[in-house]
């Protein structure tokens, strides 16, 4: 961590404690994780997972001290009433820890972390599992928590992995997370898209915000009618940016329309006439349904996730 400050540390220091205390958490969606909050015998956490996963109000006395005194020297301890609750919440994914902001995430500069995460994941483990080309550049636009970039750092050691985000607590969380990891070949800088970094890559990586959030908060919003703004801008600014045999994997989500899926004809229009190899399939095909019920999303049929792999050829 090249930049870290005395707060970095010691909440590096507690991701390593509650990993070396067994800690596991998987977080699911928000609706989920509200829902289960909101049963009364959930009021109070009773357990590391109900601190740091579930992000409950606990009592001071519940926390070993060690663990009580690290939050405190991070700033993690948010007062409520008379006990506390944790400003950030930690997940379990692939043997990893990774730090992002805690339940709600209601604030514009919060860090993602959730089910989409995990199917990101998957789709690059899928990707690197079958790719047969070396991989000595990769990065990945719109970083989060820098789960992708992690996963792709500590399966491809050899490679340079870049971590690129516009939200300065996401490159912060970003570092102490390849630390945590021991993804010592990241580096996570600011950049809108690609325009501070230099050069070609091996691999593109991107899980972008694509819902409409009339807060247009940067975790979330993705721009456009239908919040597929930012996931066509990293297409184009990929699409230059590929080296030979180099891959772009994009992960986001499509709200479909009179069973017409939108995004896939604009991606269309684009790679048609390009001399890219690509291939573009649905990994679940109903996600965020509650934002069928309003706002933008009122005459759409559903939100599906989707992945698209695009590849430049090699000559």
């Amino acid at each position: 961590m090249s930049t870290e400050t005395a707060q970095d540390r010691a909440l590096l220091h507690l991701a390593r404690e509650l990993r070396t205390r067994g800690y596991h958490f998987i977080t699911p969606t928000p609706l989920t994780h509200q829902r289960v909050n909101q049963r009364p015998e959930n009021a109070l956490a009773v357990d590391l997972p109900g601190v740091f996963g579930w992000s409950r109000p606990f009592q001071h006395e519940l926390l070993p001290p060690l663990l009580f005194s690290l939050m405190d020297q991070a700033d993690l301890l948010e007062p409520c009433q008379t006990r506390w609750r944790s400003r950030v919440r930690l997940s379990s994914l692939d043997g990893q820890l990774f730090v992002h902001s805690a339940f709600p995430t209601d604030t514009p500069d919060a860090v993602f972390f959730g089910p989409d995460t995990y199917r990101f994941a998957s789709a690059i483990r899928a990707h690197l599992d079958e790719r047969s080309g070396e991989v000595r550049r990769v990065v990945d636009i719109g970083c989060g928590s820098g789960a992708g970039a992690i996963l792709a750092a500590l399966a491809r050691p050899q490679a340079e992995v870049l971590a690129v985000d516009i939200n300065p607590q996401a490159l912060r969380l970003t570092r102490i997370n390849a630390a945590l990891a021991g993804a010592d070949n990241l580096r996570a800088q600011h950049s809108d898209l690609l325009s501070a970094v230099d050069g070609e890559f091996d691999l593109i990586l991107a899980n972008p915000p694509y819902l409409v959030d009339p807060g247009e908060r940067a975790y979330r919003h993705g721009g456009g009618p239908l919040g597929a703004g930012l996931s066509l801008a990293i297409l184009d600014a990929a699409l230059g940016r590929l080296a030979p045999g180099g891959t772009l994997l994009l992960y986001t989500g499509v709200a479909m329309l009179d069973n017409q899926d939108p995004f896939l004809a604009e991606a269309r229009q684009r790679l048609d006439g390009s001399a890219c190899s690509w291939t573009y399939r649905e990994v679940d095909p109903d996600v965020f349904g509650e934002e069928l019920l309003g706002g933008a999303y009122t005459r759409c049929d559903r939100i599906a996730a989707v992945v698209l792999e695009v590849t430049r050829p090699v000559s």
